[in-house]
């Protein structure tokens, strides 16, 4: 007998729990990455992971109020407080809806998300671009650009998981880059890095994320944000924690200091104002209906998938979720045996970035160089005229 919706969130449902000890079994028998790892249905999200990059826009607001900054300081400050905002709906979303952090669906190769957020009160319009560019390991490519301001964000993601005392370790591959089109005609560019993750809660039965280590916003002004995160047991005791430094250029001294707690709000400790609250309800972004939508999209990609893991109907999400795979190992035959490669439709791979090399120096990013994926501008968004609201 299926699970109800309202059984969904539990962490581990009761008639689930040896299917969950199973799983703990193999995830510590790994002793390398976990990607490969199937997870029990009952633990997935019913999201691909090729929706996440809309995380970075749910808030569209801030995104758009870093063009209204007139200083470089006051960029690198809007553009840090816009990313601390993202951090909530990212890594602690689906553990408040469902009840426990959930895996999100391993995206297939050439898997599409496209969406866009309204133009309102003059913040112009935000457009959405992500394509699943590799599948071992999953690698999400995304443009997200707000061209009546000048903005436009670059990146990709991906993860590489371990198993380490008693919690999964992420390790999140990538970058972004925002470039911001300025008044006088220059750009100035943001190398942004990613944090490492720490799945915790997974003997309870209820898996929750915490941030770790560092990361960083570097701005070709030379402004530098150093983003440190904290979980329980550090100098907060609290989960969430993170402590934000804005140096100068040049200098390693705190210009400007933020902290708090990422999932609720944060201080400026130089003025004592609230600098982050993410308190409040964010923006969904928008997409077509999945009637409309390409076969490729996400949402009508997984629908069937989807539907099973918010019924609780596991069996008809595993057997769905099956078949999606099985066709797409199939695929991978056929063009092995054929001597073809996937042709990746919106995003092109190059081995080294320039801009992560260039801003990556002023503070020794580590690794020093990296890949990325260069938009096309051929997105279903591109020939849509933008127009800011009078």
């Amino acid at each position: 007998m299926s699970e109800t919706p309202q059984e969904v969130g539990e962490a581990v449902p009761a008639a689930q729990k040896s299917s969950w000890a199973s799983f703990l079994k193999s995830i510590a028998s790994v002793s390398g990455d976990l990607s490969s790892l199937t997870a029990p249905p009952f633990i997935l999200s019913p999201i691909s992971l090729t929706e996440f990059p809309a995380y970075w826009c749910e808030r569209p607001e801030l995104f758009a109020a870093i063009a209204d900054a007139t200083t470089d300081e006051d960029r690198s400050v809007a553009v840090l407080k816009w990313f601390i905002s993202t951090l909530k709906g990212q890594y602690t979303s689906r553990n408040e809806k469902l009840g426990s952090e959930k895996k999100p669906l391993n995206p297939v190769l050439g898997e599409l998300f496209y969406g866009y957020w309204p133009d309102l009160n003059g913040r112009g319009r935000t457009n959405l671009v992500v394509e699943q560019v590799s599948h071992h390991p999953p690698i999400t490519a995304y443009y997200i650009s707000n061209a009546s301001k000048g903005l436009y964000l670059q990146g990709h993601n991906a993860q590489k998981t371990s198993f380490s005392g008693g919690s999964i370790i992420v390790k999140q591959l990538g970058h972004a880059t925002l470039t911001v089109d300025l008044p006088n005609g220059d750009k100035e560019e943001f190398l942004i890095t990613l944090p490492r993750l720490r799945i915790d809660g997974l003997w309870y039965g209820s898996p929750y994320i915490e941030l770790t280590e560092n990361s960083f916003i570097q701005s070709s002004t030379g402004w530098l944000s150093t983003i440190e995160y904290k979980g329980k047991g550090y100098f907060s005791g609290k989960s969430h924690t993170f402590k934000a430094i804005l140096s100068p250029p040049g200098s390693n001294n705190a210009k400007r200091t933020f902290e708090g707690l990422w999932h609720l709000t944060s201080k400026d400790l130089k003025s004592g104002h609230t600098f982050t609250d993410v308190q409040g309800p964010k923006e969904e972004v928008n997409v077509a209906i999945v009637e409309e939508m390409d076969d490729w999209e996400s949402r009508k990609l997984w629908q069937h998938v989807a539907k099973g893991i918010r019924d609780g109907d596991f069996e008809t999400a595993s057997r769905e979720k099956s078949k999606i795979e099985n066709e797409q190992r199939q695929r991978r035959k056929d063009e092995l045996a054929a001597g073809t490669k996937w042709e990746l439709k919106h995003f092109e791979h190059i081995e080294s970035d320039p801009t992560y090399e260039r801003l990556g120096r002023f503070f020794k990013a580590n690794p020093p160089t990296e890949d990325t994926y260069i938009y096309r501008h051929n997105g279903p968004y591109d020939e849509v005229p933008v127009v800011a609201a009078a």
